[in-house]
């Protein structure tokens, strides 16, 4: 079993607590030692409590994602022998009410842009490698929520 580690830390300082005006900033130390400030998003927890700059859980969620499948998609591409220039998503997730009324992410939608070398595949072939980067992506076969996958097909 292949192990991922990340430290999370927080400390109040000396803010009141029970009040609920804390501030929800903490760092997340990742195993190879990148460091991410982080925090709650201020659609929960409004500002000053949060800090809008810092990542918050709901945002790490749609850029984990949207990251492995990019990660599948680069390596079937190389792998059937196609060259990407470069991708780029725009990734968004959609917070709502699940099958049991809770709050969650319920919907995650990706939106890459792909640019190729030479002539590249066609459309079918990139919605097949799309087919194949999802069925692979640990993520997206780790949650609960839809993730699908809103690429149109445009050639540059």
């Amino acid at each position: 079993m292949i192990k991922h580690e990340v430290e999370i830390s927080w400390s109040r300082g000396d803010a009141p607590f029970t009040d609920a005006k804390y501030s929800r900033a903490h760092r997340w130390v990742f195993d190879g030692g990148a460091v991410v400030m982080a925090t709650s998003s201020p659609s929960v927890v409004p500002l000053p409590y949060s800090d809008p700059v810092f990542v918050d859980p709901e945002e790490a969620l749609v850029a984990a994602a949207s990251s492995c499948h990019m990660l599948w998609f680069l390596s079937i591409a190389a792998g059937r022998g196609f060259t990407v220039d470069s991708y780029e998503d725009r990734a968004v997730g959609y917070m709502g009410r699940n099958g049991e009324g809770r709050i969650a992410m319920v919907r995650i939608a990706l939106h890459p842009c792909i640019r190729f070398a030479g002539e590249g595949p066609d459309e079918a072939q990139v919605q097949e490698m799309h087919e194949a980067s999802h069925d692979c992506c640990m993520i997206a076969n780790s949650l609960r929520t839809e993730v699908k996958v809103e690429a149109p097909f445009k050639r540059p």
